[in-house]
């Protein structure tokens, strides 16, 4: 067979077998890799066709739920880093990822869309082609070590929204006691010296926030108590997360600044999920995170009683509530399967809920938690400390703040986010609405998406009681949504993974 005509059946064939996929195999309907729903098939309507709209819907389905879009993407990175060649081996691999989609620039949170009192790093990467923004990944080092990094462009100045917005709680609740925790991002810790210029110092912007608290407002110095155990696993090197041990040390600083009681890590039994690999292999893509699974470890606590209750909210297709459930009780810690990318929902199932745990501790002593989900794994470390411990995400919360802590007769306030979060005038903003907003401050009824539980699995409470209808004379502003939302967005996350369900840890007292 003559080369020319050995080409073409190569060609051919190749051609065939990629037709064959798309058109014959099952379609892909959401993206484990990117962490996220990928395109619907879209609904006919005749007026659509004028300008393509329609026909350019289906072309998007068509290319975005190809069979087998992780494996293919998979093996495309894989290709890429075999071809990458590197001229340093004598020093520390180190990685810039070009962030400019959706998905990325909201990563942690607000920090980069746009708020007035922000600035972005703007550093060239070394061939001069592309350039690194406020939420870039840097990635350090090689699998199976390899590390995924979040770049920070926030400026020194930054923040006096979100302190504002605390000071202002602190002077709308009389005889409550407020406190803002602010959890630096790992690369503030674990950037190499080659990759210094590429994320701001976020301790500067930290200690600009706490020095504008007035009155009743206290800052907890999170980032000093991460700061004394940098030879620990307190960051998650494949998730954007800090690990539970971090979170536990957080939660110590809290105890100490608050003057309740707090016990030792011994007096918690440890439990690991092996071979999870987090958020930061979709936003990164880069095959290295793949390759570098770690053990996520956390911990549960021993010698105390306690009871969790939950409200599950429901959410439209914009991710806004829509209604929220009567109160059901259920486990406060769910366990991973090894491998499951979700782990990091073992603490309450995810965000899309209210909790409440009562405790055995009996001080008098009622901790509420407004929080992004860093603050996820703060809870569970502060049941000796206090008799109540009330977890409310900002994005969801549907109550007025002012009445539901005189209700529940709240003495202490926590607020725990990311310094992304604090930076952010928008997120500040809606902190404070909390304080002004009506109760079952809900959305318009519009086709509701079933609120899953946090990422990866599904882990769910389920209730038998009816949910609240959404009022529909009260629609709640809608505001535009970015095309991916993820953990630390101020506004929701999109819907998971379906995997292996995880397993409920049932609370003691149950």
């Amino acid at each position: 067979m003559k080369p020319s005509t050995t080409y073409i059946v190569i060609t051919a064939g190749t051609f065939i077998a990629l037709a064959a996929i798309f058109l014959l195999f099952p379609r892909s309907r959401y993206s484990e890799l990117e962490k996220r729903d990928l395109a619907e098939f879209p609904e006919f309507d005749p007026s659509r066709l004028k300008g393509a709209e329609y026909t350019s819907a289906l072309s998007t389905w068509f290319s975005d739920t190809e069979p087998f879009r992780d494996r293919f993407m998979a093996a495309s990175m894989t290709v890429r880093d075999k071809l990458r060649y590197s001229f340093r081996s004598d020093e520390e691999t180190v990685t810039f990822r070009s962030t400019d989609t959706p998905a990325m620039a909201d990563l942690h949170g607000a920090g980069s869309m746009g708020d007035p009192d922000e600035e972005a790093v703007d550093n060239p990467l070394a061939d001069g082609t592309s350039k690194i923004g406020a939420s870039g990944i840097i990635i350090v080092g090689k699998a199976p070590n390899a590390r995924a990094l979040s770049a920070f462009g926030g400026k020194s100045s930054g923040g006096v929204s979100f302190a504002e917005a605390v000071n202002e709680y602190a002077s709308s609740l009389p005889g409550v006691k407020v406190y803002a925790m602010v959890v630096p991002l790992a690369s503030e810790f674990y950037l190499p010296n080659s990759a210094k210029g590429r994320s701001n110092p976020q301790l500067p912007m930290i200690q600009n926030i706490y020095s504008h608290l007035g009155g009743n407002a206290r800052g907890v110095d999170a980032h000093k108590a991460l700061n004394a155990h940098l030879d620990e696993d307190i960051y998650l090197r494949t998730d954007h997360h800090w690990a539970p041990l971090g979170a536990y040390y957080g939660a110590r600083a809290f105890a100490s600044t608050a003057g309740v009681p707090f016990p030792d890590l011994s007096s918690y039994e440890e439990r690991t999920v092996k071979n999870f690999v987090g958020t930061m292999y979709g936003y990164s893509k880069d095959i290295a995170v793949k390759q570098s699974p770690e053990d996520f470890v956390y911990y549960l606590p021993k010698g105390i009683n306690y009871t969790t209750e939950y409200r599950d909210y429901t959410l439209n297709k914009d991710y806004q509530v829509v209604a929220e459930s009567r109160p059901a009780k259920g486990p406060f810690f769910y366990h991973y399967k090894d491998g499951s990318g979700g782990a990091y929902s073992t603490f309450m199932g995810g965000d899309k809920r209210l909790t409440k745990v009562t405790t055995g501790t009996h001080n008098g002593r009622r901790l509420v938690v407004v929080k992004d989900s860093y603050g996820n794994a703060v809870p569970g470390y502060l049941f000796h400390s206090f008799e109540e411990i009330h977890v409310v995400d900002f994005r969801y919360f549907t109550h007025n703040m002012k009445r539901y802590v005189a209700d529940n007769r709240i003495t202490d306030l926590l607020f725990c986010v990311n310094v992304f979060n604090a930076y952010s005038s928008s997120v500040a903003g809606k902190i404070k609405k909390l304080l002004t907003q009506g109760d079952n401050n809900f959305a318009a009824p519009t086709p509701v998406a079933p609120a899953d539980s946090g990422a990866g699995a599904r882990p769910t409470v389920s209730s038998s009681s009816p949910t609240h209808p959404a009022p529909a004379e009260t629609p709640a502003k809608s505001e535009p949504q970015p095309a991916e939302t993820p953990a630390e967005l101020a506004t929701p996350q999109q819907a998971e993974p379906q995997q292996a369900p995880a397993e409920p840890i049932a609370d003691p007292a149950e």
